[in-house]
């Protein structure tokens, strides 16, 4: 018998949706760095060759200042991952993705998705806008909503 599982949106109620794409537009009113959130149920194989290639497949390596970041969550599985673009990857500390992954971790481990995710959203935002700050002439490269997958 196969076994049927909520799908990804089915994780987050409306209104939690909309907190995160809330914090992912506010951060980006500050900052011409691009910022996504991708969920799945489940996680097939290695998380940070999952979330590469889902920042692929979300076309996050086109923005115009490499500055893009990639915000993964597979829920079932249990599994997240930051990828960043090579422009925000030159100018964070070393260990801050992995400082990143601990403060998540507090959430996750207690089922705050949400809280997590916005946290995170808040931190990167930080450092987009010290060095990406938001531009005149600045456009959203990428949508701010949440996408999802099934995999």
């Amino acid at each position: 018998m196969l076994k049927t599982f909520k799908p990804a949106k089915n994780w987050f109620t409306g209104e939690e949706r909309q907190r995160i794409e809330r914090a992912i537009r506010d951060a980006e009113l500050e900052t011409s760095g691009e910022i996504r959130v991708h969920i799945e149920v489940r996680c097939p194989g290695d998380v940070l060759d999952r979330a590469a290639y889902i920042f692929e497949k979300l076309s996050m390596h086109k923005t115009e200042k490499r500055n893009g970041v990639l915000i993964y969550l597979a829920v079932e599985s249990r599994k997240f991952a930051f990828i960043g673009d090579v422009g925000i990857n030159a100018v964070v500390p070393k260990d801050f993705w992995e400082q990143l992954k601990l403060k998540a971790l507090v959430y996750f481990r207690e089922g705050k998705f949400t809280d997590g995710l916005v946290e995170v959203v808040g931190e990167i935002a930080h450092y987009l806008k010290k060095y990406f700050p938001i531009q005149k002439d600045d456009r959203n490269e990428l949508p701010n909503e949440i996408s999802f997958g099934d995999a």
